[in-house]
């Protein structure tokens, strides 16, 4: 059983090592008034800051989620240590060796599980940098030395060679104590066929993997011969100290800069990473053998203090072949996630930094990075180029892929440009036609975060299509001004149908767009409309009857039980007003297809077909203006 730490070592560890100092290895911290710092909480998502540090009194809090503790707690937290693990690593960082309870110092069986698998990364990675000066790494120097890097850039990044045999590595850390259980656990070696330990990393160039406080928790190999059959690049597996999604390569040398600069920037592989730091851009990191995912997100955020009060950036760089703008669209998905601007840096010849430092030197390297594209706009290109926008076809069909795109821009005021950019790129003139086909969409992905359950019944990004009765394809929303138009003018049908009747039921089912309240109406109609139903004492049963299922019959109830929202008399002047807004709605709608119609036909139409559509247009607008002057008496 493991000794216990002695108690005055355990404070003389929590004296060594500030708060501030450790947190911040973790999180950004910024002057929080009173003393205190502050930072984004690493243990929750959040918009705001509401993790505070307080050096004096040595502990954390978080408003928000209620985390709060001294240095050994957030390092138990954040790292998911034991008591022992996370003292032992705050010792090993101040210097103090540890004493047990039962006799010693820092004895090595005593040892937490993790700090015994990060001292045998430690040894391994000191071990493999001195094999890169071995004869048989020659092949190695050379592969370094074709990318730009010397052996002081292979010393800075710790870059070393595993041989090529089958147990070197192991018969070394079991010289230095290690046992065999801790080599496989640590993915140093994985079991042979013959039931003994061979190298995970064999004849291979070897890059240590550091989390954010700069320990070695696995490694990343890159192959050089071509009878070396394995994967061009083989990572550390899964083990209690390495999760490819909590670790980003070159973090520990990065972070200082992405929180000083405020911008970090994510590239692909490692020697990018050695290439852009060589070149002056320091706040490099790659992910490590996995797509930059949620996880990766957190740590940048963190470093970055990404909430809507500061704004940082983040700039992706990706090869320029189809490969690379899949990878920055996918990229894209995650943007949202980020409150920092996040911009693309592909360059002209699609070289990835290491190449481009190579073939053009360092200015190109920081010229790329200091000129990114936004990623909307990068997105947004790859989705019309596409398309051939020279023809109706190709216009329609690249609106269709780009809004959604535009949609999913969180900021309301960055998605309106956007949405007037895409109009001009697809040469639409009709900006107001992109603008509303990019807000409606929007609104519907709202409407899906608002109701996850609802998902699979709720519209996709594509023309409206008819949706049956029976499975209303909206979520409901009091607050829209169209809605609320439909809605009032059924209530009022359903509860005075007198006041309506007969313009109503000449409304078809069209002029009620969302799909609840179409099939409302629908249920109206075979119910005998309006003007029936002025005649009956109950009308409302008889819609109930005609309803197709539960669903349209609870909300016929609804609207029936609603009261109608007049702030004076519910009269026939009432009802006229919406009866009219009702009708507005829809001529404005058919006005927008039928000039979005007109601007697909161009100058190459016939001119018998383009008098057609211009006349269609002059009449909606002349019934439109009849309307705004007269009222109902117009319709």
């Amino acid at each position: 059983m493991a000794g216990r730490i002695r108690d005055e070592d355990v404070q003389a560890v929590r004296s060594a090592l500030p708060i501030d100092a450790v947190v911040g290895d973790y999180v950004q911290l910024t002057n929080g008034g009173g003393g205190e710092y502050k930072g984004v909480c690493p243990f929750h998502d959040e918009k705001s800051a509401s993790f505070y540090v307080n050096p004096a009194k040595g502990v954390f809090h978080c408003f928000g989620c209620q985390e709060n503790g001294d240095t050994i707690a957030f390092l138990m937290k954040i790292e998911h240590f034991t008591f022992a693990e996370a003292v032992e690593r705050m010792a090993t960082q101040a210097g103090i060796t540890l004493r047990y309870e039962e006799g010693g110092y820092s004895p090595r069986h005593q040892q937490g599980e993790r700090t015994r698998l990060v001292e045998a990364h430690k040894v391994a990675s000191a071990w493999y940098q001195e094999q890169l000066t071995s004869p048989e790494a020659e092949i190695g120097r050379r592969f370094l030395a074709e990318r730009g890097f010397d052996e002081e850039s292979a010393r800075t990044f710790g870059v070393g060679y595993a041989p090529a045999g089958w147990e070197h590595l192991v018969r070394y850390l079991r010289g230095k104590g290690f046992t065999d259980k801790e080599i496989l656990l640590g993915g140093l070696a994985s079991q042979g066929q013959r039931g003994g330990l061979i190298d995970r990393f064999r004849g291979r160039l070897v890059w240590p993997i550091r989390d954010i406080a700069g320990e070695v928790v696995g490694f990343g190999a890159r192959r050089l011969r071509e009878d070396d059959n394995g994967p061009k690049y083989l990572n550390t597996p899964e083990t209690p100290i390495y999760k490819k999604s909590h670790v980003l390569y070159g973090i520990d040398l990065a972070k200082k800069e992405i929180a000083k600069s405020g911008r970090a920037v994510v590239v692909e592989g490692y020697t990018d990473v050695m290439a852009c730091h060589l070149a002056g851009v320091t706040s490099a990191v790659a992910t490590c053998g996995t797509a930059f995912a949620e996880d990766h997100i957190k740590i940048i955020r963190r470093l970055l203090m990404d909430t809507s009060q500061y704004r940082g950036e983040t700039v992706f760089t990706f090869d320029g072949d189809a490969a690379g703008q899949k990878a920055a669209l996918r990229a894209f998905e995650d943007d949202q996630k980020f409150a920092a601007k996040t911009s693309i840096a592909v360059s002209p010849g699609g070289m990835d930094p290491c190449e481009l430092r190579l073939a053009k030197g360092d200015d190109a390297v920081r010229e790329l990075i200091d000129n990114p594209v936004p990623l909307f706009e990068f997105a947004l290109g790859s989705a019309v180029a596409k398309h051939r926008v020279d023809t109706p076809e190709g216009r329609s069909a690249a609106l269709e892929e780009a809004a959604p795109i535009v949609a999913r821009i969180k900021d309301r005021s960055i998605q309106h440009e956007y949405a007037v950019r895409l109009a001009g790129m697809l040469g639409i003139l009709d900006e107001p036609f992109v603008v509303r086909r990019v807000a409606q969409l929007a609104r519907w992905d709202r409407e899906r975060q608002q109701n996850p359950r609802a998902n699979g019944r709720l519209r996709q990004p594509e023309p409206p299509q008819p949706v049956r009765p029976a499975r209303p394809a909206f979520v409901l929303n009091p607050r829209d001004p169209a809605q609320f138009v439909e809605r009032e003018l059924l209530k009022l049908a359903l509860q005075h149908p007198d006041l309506v009747a007969p313009a109503f039921d000449n409304y078809g089912e069209d002029e009620f767009p969302t799909p609840p309240y179409t099939a409302v109406r629908r249920a109206i109609g075979q119910a005998g409309g309006a003007a029936y139903g002025a005649t009956l004492a109950d009308f409302t049963a008889v819609v109930r009857e005609a309803c197709p299922d539960d669903r349209v019959r609870s909300l016929v109830t609804e609207l029936t039980v609603e009261p109608v929202r007049s702030r004076r008399k519910v009269d026939a002047v009432y009802a006229g007003e919406f009866l009219v807004k009702l009708r507005m709605l829809a001529v404005d709608r058919r006005v927008d297809e039928v000039r979005a119609h007109l601007q697909r036909l161009g100058n190459r139409a016939a001119p018998e077909e383009l008098h057609a559509v211009q006349t269609e247009l002059w009449q909606l607008q002349q019934y439109g203006q009849s309307l705004r002057s007269g009222g109902a008496a117009a319709l």
